[in-house]
């Protein structure tokens, strides 16, 4: 069986903040951005690797949702505790300080952590984690 990941998705509260995010700070590329009844979707991934993307969402698109589970989404959103997602870099020092030059909210600086990975951590725009490992 020959399975890779070709989507994830994540979600978002202000498409155009999460998009200058992921572009500017990750220096990632806008594949696509759809709108619908007032609602977008926009395809995000990293440059060179057009076999992989992140789908920025609406967090409670779903009509089966109610709204107190809207509610639930929007609050675990804003602790960081709904989403993340696990990149990895090369040179997680330069990543980190580009991340610092533009303002991402930092959760934790670069540590080398005991099972064996060096990584930081950071929060988008919508306040999903992001955790940044150097890739070995």
């Amino acid at each position: 069986m020959d399975i890779t990941i070709h989507s994830s998705f994540l979600p978002h509260t202000d498409p155009d903040a999460s998009v200058a995010f992921y572009r500017d700070a990750l220096g990632f590329e806008v594949r696509g951005d759809v709108e619908y009844e007032g609602m977008r979707w926009v395809t995000i991934g990293p440059t060179g690797q057009p076999d992989i993307s992140i789908v920025l969402e609406p967090p409670a698109a779903d009509p089966g949702i109610t709204d107190h589970e809207r509610d639930l989404i929007v609050e675990m959103m804003a602790k960081g505790t709904y989403s993340g997602i696990l990149l990895a870099t090369d040179d997680l020092d330069a990543t980190f300080a580009q991340l610092q030059a533009v303002g991402a909210e930092i959760v934790q600086e670069p540590i080398e952590q005991g099972w064996g990975v060096r990584d930081c951590a950071v929060r988008d725009p919508a306040g999903n984690m992001i955790r940044i490992q150097e890739a070995r």
